[in-house]
């Protein structure tokens, strides 16, 4: 780890195209600036990460503020954004296709992302957060590329939106109105996500379902009060737990509801601490 953090006009950043399952795919990779002494091809650590939307929607620009943030925190890292095939154009199971892709690309391009090879992290928020989960099961069963960790934030791990906090809206009736938006979005998504009913239970479509989680990299998994999609989150958690995978689950502060997509800029402020801790334990 670098020694000391950046002002975040010291991390640059620059348009790149990745190889997906089926095609070239856009991403965006952010580095330490060459003046705040970053040596190019030295970082140990590279966070691959995509972005939220429901399956249907999103780009690598809403993570832009985050990933500068979390370079700056640690100069010692890069992080690369990558787009995946929304099911809009094509539904499951495109984007998980892309989401491994993308991995085996990154490992294979290391030298071009100012990357060693040495630790390679998947993460991502929301329905991205779904990929980084089911792409650390895909690697697994593949053999590989090897991950050295996972971190989901507010996944969507549940395409049957079976749990309470998902069914259970808050007293208040501001909060209970954006969080039913949030609800409606996630089974909106989900429809043109999974358009066969059968593979709602598929583990690389909801790895809640999945009964084989041994042998996969650490998790760091997020989710927030008043968020109803924070007890599936949980859930995972534990079950990863009960498979002996090294887990640390975290429940944020509320975020402000008063529109939807506030949500994740909110959480993405306060997981930052969370994930450089979760990052350095790795090293």
């Amino acid at each position: 780890m670098n020694d000391r953090s950046l002002d975040i006009a010291e991390v640059d950043s620059r348009d790149v195209e990745v190889a997906g399952a089926a095609g070239p795919l856009p991403a965006r990779l952010y580095f330490a600036g060459t003046t705040a002494g970053a040596a190019a091809g030295k970082r140990d650590t590279l966070l691959v990460f995509f972005h939220g939307g429901g399956f249907t929607g999103g780009s690598i620009d809403e993570a832009d503020d985050f990933l500068r943030h979390l370079v700056a925190a640690d100069p010692g890292q890069v992080a690369l954004s990558a787009g995946y095939t929304l099911a809009c154009e094509k539904p499951f199971p495109a984007a998980v296709e892309d989401a491994h892709a993308v991995l085996l690309w990154a490992k294979k391009h290391k030298a071009a992302l100012s990357w060693n090879g040495k630790r390679l992290i998947v993460a991502g928020i929301e329905a991205g957060a779904n990929l980084a989960a089911v792409a650390s099961l895909v690697a697994r069963d593949r053999g590989g590329p090897a991950l050295a960790g996972q971190v989901l934030i507010m996944p969507m791990l549940d395409p049957g939106l079976t749990t309470c906090s998902m069914r259970t809206m808050p007293s208040c009736t501001e909060k209970a109105t954006v969080v039913d938006q949030v609800a409606r979005s996630c089974a909106s998504g989900y429809r043109a996500y999974l358009p066969n009913a059968a593979d709602r239970t598929h583990p690389y479509a909801s790895p809640l379902q999945s009964s084989r989680l041994k042998n996969l990299p650490p998790a760091l998994i997020l989710s927030a009060d008043d968020d109803p999609l924070r007890d599936e989150a949980e859930q995972y958690g534990a079950k990863l737990i009960g498979a002996g995978i090294p887990t640390a689950v975290k429940r944020l502060p509320p975020p402000p509801l008063e529109q939807p997509e506030g949500r994740s800029d909110c959480v993405c402020t306060f997981a930052l601490a969370e994930i450089g801790a979760f990052l350095r334990a790795l090293q």
